[in-house]
């Protein structure tokens, strides 16, 4: 689900739809308006789920899109290689995630245990921070 705000209402840190994908943003500048035209803004983002660096170019003035990201808590049920499957506390389902790299190593989720998870069109992620 995604939702349509103004270019100048957006900051930095909040979510932002570049290339149809959810993207956190990084920075944002804008340049004065010329004598033809609007003030553009330079938005730079990361993806939510991919981590990959995206630019877009629009009128200050422009609709864009923000995406509605949901935070949901959630059990560890069990964990394989490289696979976690949690139990959503909101609806009981199971989902399967991805584990990052990061968490591993660390042995920071353990079956049993309570953990956080964004949650957008389908698509999780673990959010420990």
């Amino acid at each position: 689900m995604k939702e349509q705000t103004e270019v100048r209402t957006l900051k930095e840190g909040r979510y932002v739809v570049i290339d149809d994908e959810p993207c956190t943003i990084v920075s944002i500048t804008t340049s004065k308006p010329g004598k033809h035209g609007a003030a553009k803004a330079r938005i730079e983002g990361i993806g939510v789920f991919d981590s990959q660096k995206r630019t877009a170019i629009q009128p200050v003035t422009a609709k864009i899109y923000v995406p509605v990201i949901e935070r949901r808590s959630g059990q560890v049920l069990s964990i394989t290689d490289d696979t976690v499957q949690v139990m959503d506390l909101e609806d009981y389902s199971t989902i399967e995630i991805k584990l990052p790299e990061e968490l591993k190593e660390k042995g920071r989720i353990e079956p049993g245990k309570e953990i956080p998870f964004l949650h957008y069109e389908g698509r999780y992620k673990i959010d420990i921070r």
